[in-house]
């Protein structure tokens, strides 16, 4: 069953969560790490939770789980086995899930549908840490990439998220590689989101026309689309997309800042304050699955929520 369509027959639009990280850094966590906000897995799951908890109640549908720089080769580098990794990356998974159930229980009647829970699923550029996610030239095979992921992918599919979120794929190679990927775990659905340097191009120079012409009658792929890209492009990004795509669009644009992969900080600030009505107009574009990457907040999702809802 496709779980995405069966909300968006209820409702306008899927609501997912913001951004995880950087909503982490800004109740005062320090994320300035090779793991990003994956290291919170090992330091201090509370937190985790707190940032999902605030996400459902800020009215999202569907939350996105903190592994998206969990690796086994990044857990590795900091001294754990394969089987530690292992728990770890499923923990993200275990902590999702366990906060979805807590607000699913007291809000079961208040008009909701039961939110989601997407396993995030990082490109091979996270795990490099040096912000490779934003320009793709890995220099690696399809089948070097579809051996990278294919552990992790199996980890988290058999902690039973809802669905996948292959998500920042800056490189079509890397699309292919996860669709390859999924034949081999065939009741698993996923979304795949790319990362673009402006509204006709991902990262790695490849125009979105032709990523999403690839993933169009990929039958385990739900939905395509943005992520992590400055939200001045999405309404052109969305356009390009539904030139040659019928499936739903994804979109969940950071805050229009820039990343910068040597100090892992965001070198300008971000500007969300009309986030729900930016979003309002992705919807009147077409776009049916909206929420934030990094540097939006629940604010900004429930401005989203605000208009959806009423």
């Amino acid at each position: 069953m496709n779980k995405i369509k069966e909300i968006l027959k209820n409702q306008k639009i899927v609501i997912i969560d913001g951004a995880t990280g950087t909503e982490l850094e800004r109740k005062g966590y320090d994320i300035n790490d090779s793991l990003w906000s994956a290291k919170f897995l090992m330091e201090n799951p509370k937190a985790i939770c707190e940032v999902h908890k605030d996400y459902l109640e800020a009215g999202s549908d569907c939350i996105t789980t903190l592994s998206y720089q969990a690796t086994f080769e990044g857990f590795k580098d900091r001294g754990l086995n394969e089987a530690q990794a292992k728990e770890l990356i499923q923990s993200s998974i275990k902590l999702a899930i366990e906060a979805r159930d807590e607000f699913w229980a007291s809000n079961e009647s208040k008009n909701r549908i039961k939110p989601l829970v997407a396993a995030s699923v990082g490109p091979y550029g996270a795990y490099l840490a040096d912000g490779s996610e934003f320009r793709g030239n890995y220099g690696l095979s399809q089948e070097e990439l579809v051996n990278f992921h294919r552990k992790r992918m199996q980890a988290l599919i058999e902690a039973k998220p809802d669905l996948l979120a292959c998500e920042t794929v800056p490189c079509l190679i890397e699309a292919k590689a996860y669709v390859k990927l999924l034949e081999e775990f065939p009741s698993t659905q996923s979304w795949i989101t790319f990362s673009a340097k402006d509204g006709k191009h991902i990262n790695s120079g490849e125009s979105i026309k032709e990523c999403a012409k690839f993933l169009d009658d990929k039958e385990q792929i739900v939905a395509i689309g943005i992520n992590c890209t400055a939200p001045q492009y999405v309404e052109s990004l969305i356009s390009e997309i539904k030139e040659v795509s019928s499936k739903p669009i994804i979109v969940y644009p950071n805050g229009g800042a820039a990343y910068d992969g040597a100090t892992k900080t965001w070198s300008t600030q971000a500007n969300t304050k009309d986030y729900g009505k930016m979003a309002h107009m992705w919807y009147e574009k077409g776009a049916s699955i909206i929420g934030g990457c990094c540097q939006t907040t629940p604010n900004d999702i429930e401005q989203i929520s605000s208009w959806v809802r009423s």
